[in-house]
């Protein structure tokens, strides 16, 4: 089934002029009174406050005073008069944010939604052709930088990009700028259909993906996820370890909680490490992060220490929470993990359950408003206990940005993970395997042929292969197996900067393993397999 457009507020029609043909979309669920007109930005704002007043506390900062929803709001409002006053943003304008998760990334992402721009979040980490490549593809004009976050983005040398600093100390700074406007900014009355984010995804051939995503799918992850699983009241306070680039951590530690009224605690720092003081010193009660991060934290010899008494709501995904690691963590603090799959392309979570619904060593089952199920090849739909791809459906549709491998993650009008399930008798989806050749370690997706072109462009190697290896603690790790030019030396620490030097460090591969040649068949193709068996190549 494919939905009409409705008339689009967008100036700048880039984003809509490059969604994909309506007969490629998958099929969607939804409310067929929905709003043809819709700013998710005012509405986790200006409707939240509405709802449950001003004075509420927003946002959280480690060593600073919190800010109230209407302190966030003319923070907000006054940086969208810098975009359109100052900067010339029209709706419709790409904007690029970057910067570490802060409470001031958070207020431009949500002047940005005000604005009717489309905000383009990516990694504080990521690097500079990592970058280029990104504002290639969306024609990005624009970029909000965390000032102590701009040297690669300078160094990308991105035609036409116009970057603005927050954070600094000069007059040209945002902030600074910010502070001189009025508080109070109408939002653009943009479409439920026009486009309010592009999140970028790793693709297995190493070439990202922009998921494009509208402004009512924004609400929707909130009001089928949140709403149905988490359950969150007002007084919760959010916090977790996926940085805002990662839709995973948008939703988690920005939609969700603004959505509900209740307030976020934003870390720049949160590994294991950083988190259980957090948590504790914050009085946490919503967590979201991945399976690796809860093994580390039940490892910490101080975990006792810290008082978590506040915590009642803890999220996995990512990657595939083991039913051992659900079952320590529920031994040692008596919570109950709730296990998610979610995707960029879906924006956010889709299969769950929570408190009696949960069964270690599972998914769940479909989120209200979800449509999940077990397909072969053809599409066709398989019996119970048969394992076949995730197909899945509901408000959240994938619509890639100008690619051609929308074919590819929809198909018979279902959006196809690339993820191997099975549906037990009673309903439940349970993880098998991942179906394609993407990396998952520590919850990051990782693009083998990504990281091998990154190796290839070293001078001493001429041949490089890299494949996910099971890991105990982090699910799998990327391991790269290297060929080298006659005559150079095996320095894997020195390949290992190189790598770090041209793509976001977490990329890079744990392990580096010297051959003489890889594994192919007698017709020149690469034999992954055997290289994702340990012992088998030498």
């Amino acid at each position: 089934m494919t939905h009409p457009l409705s008339p689009s507020a967008h100036v700048d029609t880039f984003a809509r002029d490059h969604l994909p043909p309506a007969e490629l979309w998958p099929g969607l669920v939804l409310d067929p009174a929905g709003p043809e007109v819709l700013n998710c930005g005012a509405e986790l704002l200006d409707t939240t406050i509405e709802r449950f007043g001003a004075d509420r506390p927003a946002f959280h900062s480690p060593g600073e005073p919190p800010w109230s929803y209407g302190e966030l709001r003319a923070r907000v409002d006054r940086i969208a008069h810098v975009l359109t006053d100052d900067l010339g943003v029209v709706p419709g304008n790409r904007v690029l944010l970057r910067g570490p998760t802060t409470r001031h990334l958070a207020a431009c992402w949500l002047a940005v939604m005000k604005v009717g721009a489309v905000a383009v979040t990516v990694l504080a980490q990521q690097r500079a052709a990592e970058l280029a490549t990104m504002c290639e593809i969306g024609r990005v004009g624009h970029a909000l930088c965390d000032a102590r976050s701009v040297d690669d983005l300078a160094k990308a040398e991105v035609p036409g990009l116009r970057i603005t600093t927050f954070g600094g100390d000069g007059p040209d700074d945002l902030l600074h700028r910010a502070a001189a406007k009025p508080s109070s900014y109408e939002a653009v009355p943009t479409a439920a259909d026009d486009v309010a984010l592009i999140a970028f995804t790793s693709g297995t051939t190493g070439r990202p993906k922009g998921c494009m995503h509208f402004h009512r799918d924004v609400l929707a992850i909130a009001d089928t996820f949140s709403r149905h699983v988490l359950r969150p009241a007002p007084d919760d306070v959010f916090a977790g370890s996926p940085p805002l680039g990662f839709t995973f951590g948008l939703g988690g530690l920005v939609i969700f909680p603004l959505r509900a009224g209740a307030s976020a605690l934003l870390l720049e720092q949160a590994g294991p490490r950083q988190l259980l003081p957090a948590l504790a010193e914050h009085r946490v009660s919503v967590l979201f992060t991945a399976p690796t991060a809860y093994r580390a934290m039940l490892a910490d010899p101080d975990r006792d220490a810290y008082d978590l008494s506040a915590l009642r709501r803890c999220v996995s995904a990512g990657e595939n929470l083991p039913a051992a690691t659900w079952q320590a963590w529920h031994d040692a603090t008596g919570l109950r993990i709730i296990n998610g799959i979610g995707a960029t392309e879906l924006l956010h979570i889709f299969v769950s359950a929570a408190d009696d619904a949960i069964r270690p060593g599972t998914t769940g089952v479909p989120v209200p408003g979800w449509q999940a199920r077990i397909v072969d090849d053809a599409g066709a739909e398989l019996p119970d206990g048969e394992p076949g791809l995730l197909a899945v459906r509901g408000p959240v549709g994938c619509r890639y940005l100008a690619d051609e491998r929308q074919t590819v993650y929809v198909r018979h009008g279902w959006n196809i993970t690339g993820d191997t399930y099975v549906r037990e008798p009673d309903g439940y989806f349970r993880y098998v395997a991942r179906a394609d050749d993407m990396i998952i370690s520590a919850g990051y997706n990782i693009a083998g042929p990504e990281v091998e072109d990154a190796l290839l462009r070293h001078p001493d190697v001429t041949e490089a292969a890299v494949v996910g290896r099971p890991d105990a603690s982090r699910g799998q790790i990327a391991v790269a197996y290297v060929v080298l030019r006659a005559g150079a030396r095996q320095q894997p620490d020195a390949l290992r900067e190189f790598v770090k030097a041209e793509l976001v460090p977490y990329k890079c591969p744990r392990e580096i393993v010297f051959l003489d040649a890889l594994p192919r068949t007698a017709t020149g193709k690469l034999q992954r397999f055997r290289l994702r068996e340990p012992g088998t190549v030498k």
